[in-house]
């Protein structure tokens, strides 16, 4: 597999013409062809849709894009820190861990923010599933784990010297496609509807603790049908969007969308979970540069330093 197949899907869902495209990439037409399919060979399935004109991705075509297009982003990054790392050799790395779905667009806002308060620091982030972040946390690899808690489920469980200071807020949204006259596909408001297609988080995914609870609570788990299941939130939004059903989503990635109106809102505010987004880190594994970050950070959340 080629990192450069995925700049040329992206620039074929661009243009929607493959000779477009293909001088996007400044390669001649049957070359950018081979590639395409090449990428299609080793994904498993057809990417693009070529029965019209302009062409289109299929669904996995555009699932392949986005994860396609989030790690071109993650590799340049890191690739500048490792290039910036090495010209400072006396300067620390600080280390994040996060979720995939705080990674996506909560992740890059926040580290903004800090630094034009903190100053600027040398990072790298591993997005991750959250039981990795963890074992990654206690065996010293990551200096940070960034995690979501609700009123159903922790950020993680407690264990020795671990400690947490929330950092920012979020909501998991019920949204799905809109009809064309912009109201929910699937209202779960709708009494008449007896069954609502769900796209659900994998059981390895620890987000789903905290949509669970609600579902039970409310009555409606036995109306959800489980159409489709991914552990990753970029996955099932891309679902949503194709109207295969109702996805509990981060505000954060998919306001964007609701904006747009690719996606609305699939249900009153009840049907809302505010999520507190909290930074975790381990006490008796710091350096001078993270304890100053905690402590930064603590008085800004007004959390008391005894501890510390």
């Amino acid at each position: 597999m080629d990192i450069l197949w995925f700049k040329d899907l992206a620039n074929l869902s661009k243009t929607g013409h493959f000779s477009q495209a293909a001088e996007l990439g400044n390669i001649s037409q049957p070359a950018f062809s081979r590639r395409i399919k090449a990428l299609e060979t080793w994904v498993g399935t057809s990417l693009v849709d070529r029965s019209g004109h302009p062409v289109v991705l299929t669904n996995s075509g555009q699932q392949m894009l986005e994860a396609g297009e989030q790690a071109i982003s993650r590799i340049e990054i890191e690739r500048e820190q490792i290039l910036t790392a090495l010209a400072q050799p006396d300067r620390y790395v600080v280390t994040f861990a996060a979720q995939h779905s705080i990674g996506w667009r909560f992740y890059s806002t926040w580290l903004q923010d800090f630094e034009n308060s903190f100053g600027a620091i040398l990072s790298r982030l591993r997005a991750d599933d959250l039981p990795n972040c963890i074992n990654d946390l206690k065996e010293g690899g990551v200096d940070f784990v960034i995690a979501y808690q609700s009123e159903f489920s922790l950020s993680m469980a407690p264990f020795p010297s671990l400690e947490s200071i929330g950092i920012g807020r979020d909501k998991l949204l019920p949204v799905c496609k809109c009809t064309s006259d912009g109201t929910p596909l699937f209202d779960l408001d709708n009494a008449s509807m007896a069954s609502i297609p769900y796209l659900q988080f994998g059981s390895s995914a620890p987000i789903g603790g905290h949509i669970e609870p609600l579902l039970k609570a409310s009555g409606i788990r036995e109306k959800l049908s489980v159409v489709y299941e991914n552990s990753m939130a970029g996955a099932l939004r891309i679902r949503a969007r194709d109207g295969d059903g109702v996805a509990w989503l981060p505000r954060s990635l998919v306001q964007p969308d609701i904006e747009t109106g690719l996606l609305v809102i699939a249900g009153q505010p009840s049907w809302f979970i505010n999520l507190q987004i909290r930074l975790h880190r381990m006490n008796t594994k710091t350096n001078l540069l993270t304890r100053k970050i905690w402590t930064f950070l603590a008085l800004r959340e007004g959390v008391s330093l005894t501890s510390q």
